[in-house]
């Protein structure tokens, strides 16, 4: 029986002067393993055998690289913490098997891992001893949390425990009640009748947590903590009378964990964007937001990852939207609604929180109730994340500008695109090709074309039609001299590798014809001046 060929990077980020090491699965006869950097050559390598295939030692950047019909890819960067490529896991059963736990971080390139409820309570996070059922009756082995932890950083990726930052369960509750967020009636705001919440920055809570906290990494060994919350209240008052700023005490609340590990990796959850104008300037590593009616739409996200970018001073922004539609529609019409929410994120310069364990997705927030993943899905996800890697510099560095207002359309007349039979539009807008232009290092200018023909809504997490075919696209530019720009395109489902198009010249216009996008097409436009 032939055997899949799969090539696994060793590592999900590698650092400058590392070498970069590529896992060869399943080879059947000799073949050139490839490297790209933006679709051009950059190594290669003649593979004869399963096993480790060296690089050498890469400059900084995202690589594309291939074998045959398997792909996968590898960044390079000297700091590792600008990057999060979140995933999650939730089993800490004793004795598990976490081989397929580190395939998956390497697999899909998995910077950071949220450790989901691994702790005996909310407000006891070490209260349990070494083996308990957590809050909830899942059964914890903190042997298999440590194990879980070492193989992260096996594959160089950060674990990070998860820990709510304001919550009580109602044996802890006397203890912290004195601390309540209280409704206009006086009854505690709370999660159903499981947790209470408490102002986060009350002075006796919050060096209870600290303490916690700092007692957890030293125990345990994460190298950082997701910090929870439930998106409510956002004032309050509390039972001594004092009215509570939720996001200042939000605000507080970080800059006293930062103190207490100053080395620690954090993410705060803004839910539902709450309050990411307030926590991005705090001394967190990612600026993280979970996605909630009425934020339905793929406009939606845009542009909440436009707002969030625009405050982040320089961190990677992560969005949490769990693709609820794996339980309501088969896979083929949920993959359709996950490939576009992907575009949609990766085009904006954000990450996905959506995918962990060996082959789980996120369908729901309780992260125990995940979604086993079908090979379709796997597939777009490795897809994908590869394409987010390998063009990582264009799509996530914090200089990245939007320049579609001033670029786009007739009055502008210096960069677009055009369907004989299809809209273009500069926003999310079902039956028309949403197209972006953005402008990155170098002067180069990014263009972003979506398809949202044959659908009749913009839904994010809804089942999606099959997508239309927009048909052969026209780019006109305005030349910048008399020379002529380069011009290449990419589709993480049709062509992933960077590919030059041929240009001819009209006046003072260059035009290319692009092939139509499946549901995602990256064009690359580089002025630097070639002979004409």
């Amino acid at each position: 029986m032939n055997r899949m060929l799969e090539l696994l990077p060793t590592r999900v980020i590698f650092a400058p002067g590392e070498l970069v090491e590529i896992e060869v699965r399943g080879l059947e006869s000799p073949a050139p393993l490839e490297v790209f950097r933006l679709g051009d050559p950059a190594a290669r390598r003649e593979v004869d055998a399963d096993g480790i295939v060296s690089l050498g030692a890469l400059p900084a950047g995202g690589y594309g690289v291939r074998l045959g019909d398997a792909r996968t890819a590898v960044q390079v960067t000297d700091d590792p913490r600008a990057t999060l490529r979140y995933g999650f896991v939730v089993d800490y059963a004793p004795g598990r098997d976490l081989g397929a736990v580190t395939d998956n971080l390497r697999r899909l390139h998995l910077t950071g891992v949220q450790f989901y409820d691994w702790a005996y309570r909310h407000a006891d996070l070490l209260g349990g001893g070494e083996t308990y059922d957590d809050a909830l009756g899942q059964p914890v082995s903190l042997e298999t949390v440590r194990r879980l932890i070492e193989a992260c950083h096996s594959v160089g990726a950060d674990a990070l425990g998860y820990a709510a930052v304001y919550a009580a369960g109602p044996r802890e509750w006397p203890r912290w009640q004195h601390d309540a967020l209280l409704t206009a009636s006086g009854a505690p705001y709370s999660l159903g009748d499981f947790l209470f919440v408490l102002d986060p920055a009350a002075p006796d809570w919050l060096a209870h947590f600290r303490a916690d906290l700092a007692a957890t990494a030293a125990s345990v060994g994460f190298d950082g903590f997701h910090l929870d919350q439930y998106g409510y209240p956002k004032r309050a008052h509390r039972p001594d009378g004092a009215i509570i700023d939720v996001a200042a005490s939000f605000c507080h609340l970080i800059e006293g964990v930062r103190e207490e590990l100053p080395e620690g990796r954090l993410v705060f959850n803004n839910v539902n964007d709450f309050p990411t104008w307030a926590t991005a300037g705090t001394r967190q590593d990612a600026v993280y937001i979970e996605v909630w009616k009425p934020q339905l739409e793929l406009g939606h996200l845009a542009r909440t990852v436009d707002r969030a970018r625009a405050v982040v001073c320089g961190k990677p922004v992560v969005i949490a939207a769990y693709q609820h539609v794996y339980d309501s529609a088969g896979a083929e019409e949920a993959d359709r609604a996950t490939a576009l929410t992907m575009a949609t994120l990766f085009s904006h310069g954000a990450t996905h929180l959506l995918a962990g364990e060996a082959d789980r997705i996120l369908v729901d927030p309780y992260y125990v109730r995940n979604h086993r993943t079908e090979a379709s899905t796997a597939g777009l996800l490795q897809r994908y994340y590869d394409f987010a890697v390998a063009h990582h510099d264009l799509l996530f560095p914090p200089d990245v500008v939007e320049v579609t207002g001033s670029f786009a359309a007739d009055y502008n007349g210096d960069l677009d695109i055009s369907y004989a039979e299809v809209a273009v539009h500069e926003a999310a807008v079902a039956g028309t090709v949403w197209r972006r232009i953005t402008q990155v290092a170098g002067g180069r200018y990014v263009l972003h074309a979506i398809n949202l023909t044959g659908q009749t809504d913009t839904l994010w997490d809804a089942p999606r039609a099959p997508h239309g075919d927009p048909g052969v696209a026209t780019l006109r530019m305005r030349r910048m001299g008399t020379s002529l720009p380069r011009i290449r395109w990419a589709d993480p489902d049709l062509h992933p590798e960077l590919v030059d198009v041929a240009l001819t010249v009209d006046g003072d216009d260059v035009i290319a014809q692009l092939p139509s996008p499946l549901r995602w097409q990256l064009v690359l436009i580089d002025p630097t001046p070639t002979p004409s």
